[in-house]
């Protein structure tokens, strides 16, 4: 068995250009070439090159750009099973992001401090929200209840939206908010509809309005819904009395957005961020594009992958946005694992990791009321808790 172990470290966790061990360090990183061939992301870096991002497979010469690869999991997950202890996950107490570079743009920094779900609790999430009154954690899956609302500490206390039940059928959800006055609201792929429900799962409202493909949620310091209308190119706002269950307005705010999916939106200012996925063919094919609005859906600031790499060495793929309490723009980027901040809109965008470690697939995130950070990780099908902490008089105390 020691021969096995000495023989997978050195034949399998080693890159094979470089001779370094494999970690989940962000540069040792092992990575799946497009050829099936694995070299650590510094290699990746190191011999793609500068304008193009293409390189040559060190091994069969077949061409890739940097961003066709991906990480290599069989890897990474061998590696916690030879030697558990070695893996750099973030652990409790531990703050995230390494180096002078990844300084946190607030005055407080994130700990790592629970993570549950994972699959069979979950099952292909795609959207989460906080309830700030309760505290709670409302999440959309494709389980058999579509819903589910955690507590802080990561109990289920409530489930509900199974596919065909009469009063709250929930087909395909591809994202859900939670108003200000404590319902949720989900975008249902499947009738393309957005339906509302209370915290018992009764359902109070549903809105088709000639939806396209409803996406994203958010809702305003009004207690109005913000969507993503993704095939149609159109951003929504839904006003409705909830508790009646009575639609007042559907109002067209933007148009001629390009594959618009998720949606954030200040509840200090109002500013509104959307993610568009720009599926074009060119340089810009597989790309993202962050733009932030006022309150008066005047366009403050865009800037896509491109862009964010000219501030960044690697390339992001923004995948989900959210607020935070001070009102910086807070972004999830599934092609590095990581999430990061681009700053508040009027200085959008500076581009600083907030979290490098411990993430396989961020899809979404959300602030709780202390400003900690909630992030539903698809990789592992969980939800990732991040606790505020503020430095007084050279300690760390939890963040009021």
């Amino acid at each position: 068995m020691t021969e096995l172990v000495d023989q997978a470290e050195t034949g399998l966790l080693e890159c094979k250009v470089c001779f370094e061990r494999y970690s989940q360090q962000k540069k040792r990183r092992p990575r799946n070439l497009s050829c099936g061939h694995v070299i650590c992301l510094e290699c990746v870096s190191s011999l793609a090159h500068p304008r193009s991002f293409k390189l040559e497979c060190p091994f069969c010469r077949r061409a890739c750009r940097s961003s066709e690869t991906s990480d290599c999991l069989p890897l990474l997950h061998l590696m916690e099973i030879l030697s558990p202890s070695a893996v750099n996950s973030p652990l409790p107490g531990r703050a995230i992001g390494t180096g002078e570079d990844m300084s946190v743009p607030t005055s407080h920094a994130l700990t790592f401090s629970l993570s549950f779900g994972g699959w069979g609790t979950l099952i292909n999430p795609t959207g989460i929200a906080i309830c700030q009154k309760s505290g709670c954690i409302a999440v959309a899956h494709d389980g058999k209840k579509r819903i589910k609302l955690f507590s802080l500490n990561g109990s289920c206390i409530q489930q509900f939206g199974e596919r065909g039940e009469a009063g709250n059928d929930i087909m395909y959800p591809t994202d859900v908010t939670v108003t200000l006055d404590g319902h949720i609201a989900v975008t249902d792929g499947g009738d393309r509809s957005v339906k509302v429900f209370d915290f018992n799962g009764r359902g109070k409202l549903a809105i088709s309005e000639s939806f396209s493909l409803p996406w994203g949620l958010d809702t305003t310091p009004q207690n109005d819904i913000v969507m993503t209308d993704s095939e149609a190119g159109v951003l929504y706002r839904l006003m409705a009395d909830f508790k009646k269950g009575e639609l007042r307005a559907v109002e067209k705010m933007y148009s001629n957005l390009c594959n618009p999916r998720k949606v954030a939106v200040s509840q200090t200012s109002g500013a509104v961020t959307v993610i568009e996925h720009l599926t074009a063919k060119g340089p810009s094919f597989g790309c993202t594009r962050v733009k932030v609005f006022s309150a008066e859906m005047k366009l403050i600031s865009q800037v896509d992958s491109f862009g964010l790499n000219l501030v960044f060495p690697s390339k992001l793929y923004a995948s989900a946005a959210a607020f935070s309490k001070e009102g910086h723009i807070t972004v999830t980027d599934a092609s590095n694992q990581a999430v990061f901040s681009l700053g508040k809109p009027e200085e959008f965008p500076v581009c600083k990791p907030i979290i490098t470690q411990g993430l396989s697939y961020p899809l979404a995130l959300a602030y709780t009321a202390n400003n900690s950070l909630i992030i539903l990780d698809g990789g592992d099908h969980s939800l990732k808790v991040y606790t505020a902490y503020s430095s007084a008089e050279g300690g760390c105390s939890p963040a009021n």
